[in-house]
């Protein structure tokens, strides 16, 4: 079978162990990522199948009309980026692993280092110590302090086990459901939105960026924040209204962004006024770009190309 592996920029997949499942099928790897769809069209006629990586490429209805060879799609994770309508009427299979039973611990850990960077202002003391000079300021602890946690999933679960581990008391906001499921569970969670954004030290978001929560952290939530709070976003920037971080820190509130996650991605812009922002902490969208990650996570998708193959697929979407 020939399949074409989209948007693997740091060349990374191959040199895994993952990649021997994939042994007898022509596979060509592509370390960038194409926004023009004719171009993206040209390169992949040949295709038979592909592997998406997570959601750097938009699988569109007018993509599709282009590819006549594709018989499978195979990913993991969500399928917000995937046109699963024009995937069926085009008799094209597609198949993602969305599982629940499986947090993704690169993103929890990467949410908790961030946290730690945030509180003991590890940048500017690495970047102070560099340019010879001894202790730039003071930092703050976790011990005693209170993480406000948005969402009820997996990955919230795991920074919930962190922060306590670290002396942190734990509350928790999200949808009705999730609120009234966490209260069950004995969680706290505040009687007010209000009272979240300004009941905690750090505010950390772990939702999923679907219609109903695009754009559901707005400009009053940040104003709500208590003075010197860190906002941190691992998830999705689409979760925030746009430009309403920006404000907030403009104004003080939060006092700090530790965020992995924006509007434009690859954001290489050094002098984006949110990444340049002298009170925001960044990383590359690297939550879950770990080697262990990328080797379990890849090698469900390629799984789903050899039961294709093989005529019993499994995990169809449709």
């Amino acid at each position: 079978m020939q399949i074409h592996i989209l948007d693997d920029t740091s060349d990374t997949l191959r040199s895994l162990p993952s990649f021997a499942k994939l042994a007898g099928h022509d596979v060509t790897v592509w370390t960038d990522t194409l926004h023009d769809e004719d171009a993206l069209a040209a390169r992949l006629q040949a295709a038979q199948g592909l592997v998406l990586f997570r959601e750097r490429t938009q699988i569109t209805d007018s993509l599709l009309a282009r590819l006549p060879n594709l018989r499978l799609i195979s990913g993991r994770g969500a399928w917000p980026h995937v046109d699963v309508a024009a995937c069926r009427r085009r008799g094209i299979t597609f198949c993602s692993l969305k599982s629940d039973a499986a947090p993704n611990h690169s993103a929890a850990e990467l949410t908790w280092a961030l946290v730690m960077a945030a509180m003991r202002d590890l940048p500017a003391q690495m970047a102070a110590l560099k340019a010879g000079r001894w202790q730039a300021g003071v930092g703050r602890g976790l011990r005693g302090r209170c993480i406000g946690l948005y969402g009820g999933g997996r990955i919230a679960g795991l920074v919930a086990g962190y922060a306590r581990a670290f002396g942190m008391d734990v509350i928790w906001w999200g949808s009705e459901t999730t609120r009234a499921r966490l209260r069950a569970l004995g969680e706290t969670v505040p009687e007010s939105r209000a009272a979240f954004f300004g009941g905690a030290d750090v505010i950390s978001v772990h939702v999923r960026l679907v219609a109903d929560t695009r754009g559901c952290i707005t400009g009053d939530d940040f104003a709500a924040m208590r003075a010197g709070a860190v906002f941190v976003n691992t998830a999705r920037a689409g979760l925030v209204e746009r430009g309403a971080l920006l404000a907030g820190l403009e104004r003080g509130k939060p006092a700090c962004a530790a965020l992995d996650v924006f509007d434009v991605e690859p954001l290489t812009d050094p002098h984006d006024a949110l990444l340049s922002h002298p009170n925001v902490i960044a990383t590359p969208h690297i939550g879950f770009v770990t080697q262990d990650e990328f080797d379990l996570q890849f090698g469900d998708i390629y799984d789903q190309i050899t039961a294709f193959v093989a005529g019993d697929p499994i995990n169809v979407v449709t």
